[in-house]
């Protein structure tokens, strides 16, 4: 099979020939059709963490099942059956330990992990959901405890809206989060009230469905934080995302907390720039690929164990979207895509271009081609032919 490849040592990306991977127990092997790019493949591509000769690069895939190991033989779901469209998340190159990666003709990946594509959605839009998807949903249900649809939680008793902030709402992230934080109303039976910081251009978006903001402000008014604390009445936020997580928005994002206010980070204080030890709460953060349910290494010594409980909690949210695909249930609506033309090729020269630096720092590129453009509230896709 092709698969974009990274030589971690010269910190270099090529599409290679490569053998095609074969499952290993609990998995199935997937015809990759489609791909998302999330800022992470970038990062790592660029710092490598990776320790071996070669990488398979890359995250988010969606493709057809064409194959599963002995053992599944039986097995009556049907994300095990041939021919099935599948999408999942893979660890790639961001990791020491070696990991498999999605950028390529085939991947393959544990049953359990993935979700069937409902009719409604293309390999495209549906390649956009699952890692993302499943990291808001680790932040609202895991993390800060929250009733969901799958997940008990607990909420204190109360007649008052729960005050959800999310930060950087039209992000990938912030737009799947608003429909998970929407499913805690759904569950709990209390008011939501959803607070988004997004740029003023994308206000009318965020209020129609599926996100349904109650109240929107501009994250390039100075005054943003005093605006939210005004729209919950002065009891402040009860629960924030930071989607952004760079520089000065953690402290931002702080200031507008109850007392005893939660708000979850999805960047490391370093990687982001910011300084939290002056704050009187301090974040919650945690990486995605606890989920995948091995542990993470991140070279020169840094590893974390596998966390059974954060691999039951994944399958849990994957057969939450899994359980929509006969009716034609779209679970996590996908985010708005922008199709890139060139397949694997041009991943890293246009894709990773795009996804390069901090998202505060992001500029034009010189490059007249309208697929090039800044990325505002979208996805950037490639089609796997």
């Amino acid at each position: 099979m092709k698969a974009l490849i990274l030589t971690p040592s010269s910190r270099t990306t090529e599409v290679r020939d490569i053998p095609a991977p074969t499952p290993g127990p609990g998995e199935v092997l997937i015809r990759v059709h489609a791909v998302a790019l999330n800022p992470v493949d970038a990062l790592y591509v660029q710092e490598p963490v990776a320790e071996q000769q070669q990488r398979v690069v890359g995250t988010d895939f969606a493709g057809i099942v064409v194959g599963a190991s002995d053992e599944l033989r039986g097995v009556a779901d049907g994300r095990v059956q041939n021919g099935t469209r599948v999408a999942g998340f893979l660890q790639g190159a961001s990791s020491a330990n070696d990991r498999p990666g999605a950028f390529a003709e085939y991947a393959t990946a544990p049953y359990d992990l993935l979700w069937t594509i409902p009719e409604g959605l293309s390999f495209e839009e549906a390649a956009t959901i699952s890692m993302c998807g499943l990291t808001a949903a680790q932040g609202i249900f895991d993390r800060f405890g929250l009733p969901g649809p799958f997940s008990a939680g607990q909420i204190v008793p109360s007649d008052d809206p729960i005050n959800v902030l999310v930060y950087g709402s039209s992000t990938s992230l912030g737009q799947l989060a608003a429909q998970l934080v929407h499913r805690v109303g759904e569950a709990s039976g209390r008011s939501i009230r959803l607070i988004g910081v997004a740029s003023s251009s994308k206000h009318e978006f965020l209020r129609g469905a599926p996100y349904k903001y109650d109240y929107l402000v501009d994250y390039r008014e100075q005054d943003w934080p005093e605006q939210v604390r005004r729209a919950t009445g002065d009891n402040g936020v009860h629960f924030a995302l930071d989607t952004i997580s760079e520089r000065d928005t953690v402290a931002k994002v702080h200031s507008t907390l109850n007392p005893q206010g939660k708000y979850h980070v999805f960047r490391s204080a370093r990687g982001g720039g910011f300084d939290t030890a002056n704050l009187a709460i301090q974040p919650i953060y945690g990486a995605v690929w606890e989920g995948l349910g091995v542990g993470i290494g991140y070279g020169h010594g840094v590893f974390f164990p596998a966390k059974p409980e954060a691999r039951e909690f994944a399958a849990k949210f994957f057969d939450f979207l899994n359980s929509g695909a006969k009716e034609n249930d779209v679970k996590l609506h996908p985010n708005p895509i922008r199709r890139m033309p060139g397949g694997l090729e041009r991943i890293v020269p246009d894709g990773f271009a795009l996804l390069t630096g901090l998202v505060i720092d992001r500029k034009g590129f010189g490059r007249t081609e309208d697929y090039m453009r800044p990325i505002s509230a979208e996805k950037l896709v490639y089609t796997i032919e």
